[in-house]
């Protein structure tokens, strides 16, 4: 295609239920892993993150620029985190991605973000626990029932013979609704009196709860376990896991530069002087493609503290992008 006439292609609207039609978890997972491992290597960049409270409001407005020269991606996400929404009956977390045609910087199209946050963050996940794990887990562990878990679930069992599912929610009504689903899905599942039982059981362990105070206590950690840590919000005050788990774990984050801004999970813990910047040093994509080493044994505790990349965001809205003109989904716009 030429320069000219990629400029005046119109600009593609996505809604949420269009992305959800477009996109399949398998193929999030594998791109979500080649975009950590062009971070790795210097194929993708970000900016550096500054998210900025909004002056008379609870919001916070955390901007994600992203770059993937290997799968031809550029674009933003534009995340919002206004904890009172909750008493608003509005989403706490709200997002747009907008992407732009990385040779010609024309706008190509505009997500909603939501539903890509979703597939992304669960995919994400899935690639940590593909490189962290112990390749014999089966039994994954659920802190938290909402949406999430169930993506969760749907993305994790693309990289695991997973056969039991342990899960607990604060909400009986929540919890119920995602046990229906997970029984259509593996062979076993169990609803945990509370967090401590899904922990002392599961190989696997993702949280998944916006908790501002730790959920999750070290001392239940059994040897083997790998945790995916996903829920708190990108609040330096917030996390679901306590010192003592971040202590006792080898820590992998998505990206070192984020997480030492971002992630109470770390920031937490290091200003106890718990821990040290190295205790965190090690970024997913530095596992993916061997630069550095995850799992060493069997017996590792293993913890991918998950606080959300604008590369994870664009690579999937590439894929829901291209997905959608080959089905012809979408409203196109034209602002000149």
């Amino acid at each position: 295609m030429s320069v000219a006439g990629t400029a005046s292609r119109p600009i593609l609207a996505l809604s949420r239920a269009e992305i959800a039609k477009t996109l399949e978890m398998s193929d999030v997972i594998e791109v979500v892993e080649q975009a950590h491992a062009a971070l790795s290597t210097g194929d993708a960049v970000q900016a550096e993150r500054s998210a900025i409270e909004v002056p008379g409001s609870t919001t916070l407005l955390v901007p994600m620029t992203a770059a993937i020269a290997p799968q031809g991606v550029a674009g933003i996400k534009l995340l919002t985190d206004t904890p009172a929404n909750a008493e608003r009956s509005l989403p706490v977390q709200q997002s747009t991605v907008v992407l732009v045609d990385a040779e010609t910087g024309s706008c190509e199209a505009i997500l909603d973000g939501p539903v890509l946050t979703l597939f992304r963050t669960a995919a994400a996940s899935a690639v940590a626990t593909r490189h962290l794990a112990r390749p014999d887990s089966r039994t994954l562990g659920l802190v938290g029932a909402g949406a999430q878990a169930r993506a969760h679930l749907d993305a994790l069992s693309c990289v695991l013979p997973i056969d039991k599912v342990v899960v607990w929610s604060r909400s009986r009504s929540t919890v119920e609704a995602f046990a229906a689903y997970a029984r259509e899905r593996v062979a076993e599942v169990i609803v945990a009196e509370g967090p401590e039982e899904v922990i002392r059981t599961a190989d696997v362990l993702c949280t998944l709860t916006p908790s501002r105070e730790p959920l999750v206590r070290g001392e239940w950690f059994e040897p083997g376990l790998h945790v995916n840590a996903v829920g708190a919000p990108p609040r330096p005050d917030h996390r679901e896991i306590d010192t003592e788990g971040i202590v006792r774990s080898l820590v992998v984050v998505d990206s070192y530069d984020v997480a030492r801004r971002e992630s109470g999970e770390v920031l937490v813990p290091l200003s106890e002087g718990a821990i040290t910047a190295e205790h965190f040093r090690t970024e997913l994509g530095d596992v993916i493609t061997g630069a550095r080493k995850g799992r060493r044994t069997d017996d590792d505790v293993t913890l991918y503290d998950s606080v959300g990349l604008g590369i994870q965001d664009v690579a999937a809205a590439r894929l829901a992008v291209d997905a959608a003109r080959r089905t012809g989904l979408g409203v196109e716009l034209r602002l000149r």
